[in-house]
């Protein structure tokens, strides 16, 4: 179990008189077990922002998006989502490798309801488990440590339009990205010589 607050929190809760109120809302809200209600909320979320830090502890954060249902909790304490075909760059992944540490964030726009869960994530690459969601490259399984909601007011109401037609979904062929097929990318792609 780590620590909810650190000495930063702690300063500015005094400075603005809430550690009485942060203490309380720990006390309430902190979980380290998904709810039933948590699993309805990530079972349904087309996309969360996922926060990784590299061995400097030099932050990133990244927009993950798929089907709703392609985050998937498989207990009362871990999670798992697929990495799908990327930019290459493997930002997250590579912070993966060298420090585990993950900040998850899931947004409903259209309810204004949000969810943040911290936890240790460890890349699987078994085919078995691969295979139980199309188009993934790599399986991120992360162990949680926190589960805590957070205030909706701040959350600007939008509505859901549409699933990308560039997300993974089985029997299905994604387009090819328009920056893929430019000159300044072409011939760097995975198997180009």
């Amino acid at each position: 179990m780590t620590q909810f607050y650190n000495i930063g929190s702690r300063q500015m809760q005094e400075r603005f008189d809430t550690r009485r109120l942060a203490d309380r809302l720990e006390q309430v809200t902190l979980r380290h077990a998904f709810t039933d209600e948590d699993r309805a909320f990530v079972a349904g979320a087309p996309m969360f922002f996922l926060a990784t830090s590299d061995a400097q502890g030099h932050p990133d954060c990244s927009y993950k998006g798929g089907l709703p249902g392609f985050v998937r909790i498989v207990d009362p304490t871990t999670l798992e989502f697929p990495s799908y075909d990327g930019n290459g760059q493997f930002r997250s992944l590579g912070n993966l490798v060298v420090n585990p540490h993950v900040g998850m964030l899931f947004i409903d726009f259209a309810a204004a309801r949000r969810l943040r869960i911290n936890g240790v994530a460890s890349i699987n690459d078994n085919d078995e488990v691969r295979n139980a969601y199309p188009g993934a490259d790599l399986i991120v399984r992360v162990a949680v440590s926190q589960i805590f909601p957070n205030c909706p007011r701040y959350i600007h109401k939008m509505q859901f339009e549409e699933i990308s037609a560039y997300a993974p979904r089985p029997d299905y062929e994604p387009p090819v990205p328009a920056w893929k097929q430019m000159d300044a990318f072409r011939d760097y792609l995975p198997g180009q010589s």
